[in-house]
């Protein structure tokens, strides 16, 4: 099984506001880069997109070590997920869960993708060289919903 190092980031300028989404692929000598956005969006949902592009661009099953410093998104996954789907899409204050249809595409990318994923929680904008040009990206992502590349 292949191992991949993906790294991810949102961005968002305003929130809600015009927002963006990178990611950093590497396994082995091969990198790829990836980014994208959304005029009208949150951070949270930038950062989801960002780790739902970079499963999807995976063509096979991968040993990953995926990288972010979104806790949002890595506790979701890991620990409120099946809390959430136990109750049928709704938080333990008995809220409906925000930003359900991107948890949906998450959760199916990670249950049929065949990936060994290892969350890894790293501190946004520390001088993490993955992380770096992750956000680097989103921030790309942005100019790109503005229209300005």
């Amino acid at each position: 099984m292949n191992h991949v190092e993906i790294y991810t980031d949102g961005a968002c300028k305003g929130n809600p506001g015009p927002g963006g989404w990178g990611v950093v692929l590497k396994s082995g000598t091969l990198e790829k880069e990836l980014f994208g956005g959304e005029l009208a969006t949150t951070n949270n949902r930038m950062e989801m997109t960002a780790v739902i592009e970079a499963l999807a661009a995976l063509k096979k099953p991968c040993e990953v070590t995926l990288y972010l410093d979104s806790e949002y998104v890595r506790k979701g996954i890991t620990e409120w997920m099946k809390g959430w789907k136990a109750r049928g899409w709704i938080t333990s204050t008995k809220q409906p869960v925000k930003n359900v249809e991107l948890w949906q595409k998450l959760d199916a990318l990670v249950s049929a993708g065949g990936h060994k994923i290892d969350w890894r929680w790293v501190r946004g904008h520390a001088g993490n060289p993955g992380n770096e040009r992750a956000d680097a990206l989103a921030n790309k992502g942005v100019d790109k919903a503005l229209g300005r590349i």
